[in-house]
This record gives structure tokens, sequence and C-alpha cells, in this order.
């Protein structure tokens, strides 16, 4: 039997695109075969594929998973389509990256660019065709 993962081996697991109920557009990312393991093991058995990931955001992993552009379009077509009201949701790190790309309008690559802490809290205001990003909350 395989001993309890440590905190490193959590953190740097490839997530199985996990559900976020009321929200399905902000489900986790789909990484397909990747899904569960290890970038390292991913990374020692296919370097250039996860390469093609980390730098092409249309390349989606083997087995079926999902790339970051289309990761991006779902994530802003469920934040397009909110009614108005305040609505929260529990969502991946890849999620808050993919939501930030697409209310700022940014360029795809620079999901790679932004960094979310765990159990962190990320607000955008404003209303579909117009996001903005709350940064800073006070103390």
């Amino acid at each position: 039997m395989r001993p309890p993962l440590d905190e490193g081996e959590r953190r740097h697991r490839f997530p199985s695109g996990d559900p976020c109920p009321g929200h399905e557009g902000l489900r986790g990312q789909d990484h397909g075969a990747w899904a569960g393991r290890t970038m390292d093991a991913v990374a020692a058995e296919d370097p250039a594929a996860l390469h093609r990931w980390m730098t092409e955001t249309a390349y989606a992993p083997p087995g079926g998973g999902e790339s970051v552009d289309a990761l991006i379009a779902r994530v802003g077509a469920h934040l397009d389509g909110l009614a108005p009201g305040t609505h929260r949701a529990v969502v991946g790190q890849g999620v808050v990256r993919a939501a930030v790309v697409w209310a700022l309008e940014l360029p795809p690559a620079a999901f790679w660019r932004l960094d979310v802490r765990p159990a962190s809290v990320t607000a955008l205001t404003g209303r579909s065709g117009r996001w903005n990003l709350l940064v800073g909350q006070p103390a």
C-alpha cells in the first residue's frame, strides 16, 4: 500500500476536473490521461507533451483532455451567461486563471503567468461584457 501523499505531491498532481455544483461551466479542467498523476511522472513519461501543454494553449492533454484555450472559452461562456447579482463558487486554481484571462481579455498565454494561491478569494466585479478584477482585500 502506498503511503499518504505529502503536501508537495498533492499540490503537483493534475486534478480530475472537479465539479462545481450549480456552476457546471466552472468545473475543473479535464486533464485526460494525466488526471491524478504527478507532473513529475508525466514529465518523465512524455516531456514533449507536457512542454506543448505548457506553451501551446491550443494543445490538449492526451486521452480526451481539455486545452487551456477550451477551458478559457468554457469558463468565459459561463461568466457571460450569469444572471445579474452576486455569485459565489468554489473552484480550482486553473478555473480562476481562466476566469481572469477571460474577464480581462488577456491573451491565453497569460494563463501561465497568473499565480493563484490555494484556498484564496478572487473577486470579479461588474457584469457580462465588462468585468473588473478586485485586487487586495482589506485586512
